[in-house]
């Protein structure tokens, strides 16, 4: 008996299936081909916490808190985040014996013809009875080959899968209202600086047809200008619509309505990329972020469901053990008990837990190229942000160095026309110059505070 039971125990201690193991980091010792940019770029391990406050600003801090709080998609995570709780917490349960009470009162009558044709009881009908029953049931599956083990680490794997997924929402959520913010302020400075060159250009507009009802040019000039002048302020509605979009959009972000509207938001003079953006190695990449983390998850319950499908090809053995009471009066039971166990051997079911196990070991070949994938994708959208980078860089370099000769130009021609060496026109036309240069470098600006946000969230940086 004793060997019967140490077997027991031995196969309980048996768990079919493979044993996961951590896929290997990328062995890349840079993310782009040839040589990564190191200027403007620090070495570290992770990013930490509240990236967003590399850019300075205040009220930037305040939008992405704001949306951490109140946002509906993270409340969707959370609720998802503790059902995966509660699943395993039930699974869990089955790790014990259930054990049952009931109570059951029927009312009976025994037929005498029923009984070697009546003459048991002397062809005496007998009157309606109580019978009472009180029993208390347990039953216990063993757990041979890992079955219910497999299917609790399937489960933990799922807990971990949405763990990973709030904080890619929260991760993606920060990113959104990082560059929503940036892209209204480029828009409100664009509208600011549009409106600015459209009365710098119906400015022009209007010397022109003074000079053109003195004789002094072509009615073609005047109405080139009008032309000029009306593209111009054809910009203005597009721009204005945009900027609206955004405010809509980081409302949503907010967890408000869009008549509610934001709290104020940071113009593009308040922000600022800092002086060295941080850049961690890709070997770091699948530790640090959470969409490739969750990824890893998913090939994790994978795995277990393999080793579920496999263990239900083995024998079940299910204990069961009752103990009861029943009897005509509640003074006077009978005690009943009974014990045994069961066992079941798969023998032929159509070739179904077979497919099954195929089927799980296919799935898990899906998770593992799906893992394969978020993490080639997050190695390319690291290294697209990299050259974006570099070469925003060296565009905004150039923009600033022209918006400064427009500058310059305007200064200069501002002189001259105050010294009567050019006429207004020319003037003017300097000036709407320096206005399509500053418009061009806001534009610009905001592109590569906009990358430098993707740098962040592509790096895995923490919320």
């Amino acid at each position: 008996m004793r060997a019967t039971w140490c077997l027991c125990f031995a196969l309980a201690a048996c768990t079919v299936g493979p044993d996961f193991r951590t896929p290997d980091a990328p062995a890349d010792a840079t993310f782009t081909r040839g040589a990564t940019p190191t200027q403007g770029f620090v070495q570290v391990d992770e990013i930490g916490g509240a990236w967003w406050k590399a850019f300075g600003s205040a009220d930037l801090d305040r939008l992405v808190r704001q949306a951490l709080e109140a946002s509906p998609t993270l409340a969707q995570a959370r609720a998802r985040l503790a059902q995966a709780r509660e699943d395993y917490a039930a699974q869990a349960g089955t790790r014990y014996p259930g054990v049952d009470l009931g109570a059951e009162v029927s009312r009976q009558q025994i037929n005498p013809a029923a009984f070697a044709g009546g003459s048991l009881f002397g062809n005496r009908a007998l009157p309606p009875f109580t019978l009472y029953e009180v029993k208390a049931s347990v039953s216990y599956s063993l757990d041979l080959f890992g079955a219910n083990r497999r299917a609790l680490e399937a489960l933990a794997a799922g807990i971990d899968y949405q763990q990973y997924e709030l904080e890619a929402a929260r991760l993606a959520l920060a990113g959104n209202v990082v560059t929503t913010a940036i892209r209204r302020a480029s828009l409100e400075t664009q509208v600011e600086l549009t409106t600015r060159l459209v009365a710098a250009r119906s400015r022009e507009l209007e010397i022109a047809t003074q000079r053109f009802s003195a004789g002094g040019i072509a009615e073609t000039d005047v109405i080139s200008l009008r032309t000029q002048v009306e593209q111009a302020r054809a910009t203005l509605p597009p721009l204005a619509a945009q900027l609206a979009q955004a405010d809509h959009q980081l409302a949503i972000y907010l967890g408000a309505t869009p008549a509610q509207g934001t709290p104020r938001t940071p113009g593009l003079a308040e922000l600022a990329l800092p002086a060295e953006l941080p850049l961690t190695l890709p070997s770091a990449l699948a530790r640090n972020r959470p969409d490739i983390r969750a990824a890893e998850a998913l090939l994790h319950q994978a795995s277990a469901n393999v080793g579920v499908a496999t263990a239900h090809l083995y024998p079940q053995i299910q204990l069961t053990g009752s103990l009861g009471a029943d009897g005509t009066q509640l003074h006077h039971l009978v005690d009943i008990w009974s014990i045994g166990a069961g066992l079941t051997q798969p023998i032929f079911h159509g070739g179904e837990l077979r497919a099954r196990e195929r089927s799980a070991e296919l799935a898990y070949e899906a998770a593992a190229a799906s893992y394969r994938e978020s993490v080639l994708k997050g190695l390319q959208q690291v290294a697209d942000a990299l050259r974006t980078l570099e070469n925003g860089a060296a565009e905004l370099d150039a923009r600033a160095r022209a918006e400064r000769d427009a500058a310059a130009t305007a200064d200069v021609a501002r002189r001259r026309y105050e010294a009567g060496g050019i006429s207004l026109v020319a003037l003017l036309d300097a000036q709407r110059t320096e206005l399509q240069a500053s418009v061009d470098l806001a534009r610009m600006r905001a592109q590569h505070l906009a990358d430098g946000a993707a740098l962040y969230t592509a790096l895995g940086a923490r919320p």
